[in-house]
């Protein structure tokens, strides 16, 4: 049983905007950290953006004022809002759940490609 799930990757030109989702289960969402990493060709796996279940954020240097990580409890939902899109955030962007434990899970990936 899938228990993250992404959406929302795809092509888009630079100075664009895509939103990527995650859902994932109740228990895993109202427990834990939530976040967003990517792995770029011939890259480190980085952390893109966190925000725990009390709503604290922490962001990549590199996409702080462009990207906004958000989740909505409702939905048991993760979100992060990419606008000012640049080539350089081409990569594979991982949902990742974390416990205070340490342990994690994670997303299958989706594709982000900016191009023109």
């Amino acid at each position: 049983q899938v228990q993250l799930v992404e959406s929302g990757g795809g092509l888009v030109q630079p100075g664009g905007s895509l939103r990527l989702s995650c859902a994932a289960s109740g228990s895993i969402f109202s427990s834990n950290a939530m976040g967003w990493y990517r792995r770029a060709p011939g890259k480190q796996r980085e952390l893109v953006a966190r925000i725990t279940s009390g709503g604290t954020t922490t962001y990549l240097d590199s996409v702080k004022g462009r990207f906004t990580i958000s989740r909505d409890n409702a939905k048991n939902t993760v979100y992060l809002q990419m606008n000012s899109l640049k080539p350089e955030d081409t990569a594979v962007y991982y949902c990742n759940a974390r416990s205070i434990s340490g342990y994690e899970y994670w997303g299958r990936g989706t594709q982000v490609t900016v191009s023109s």
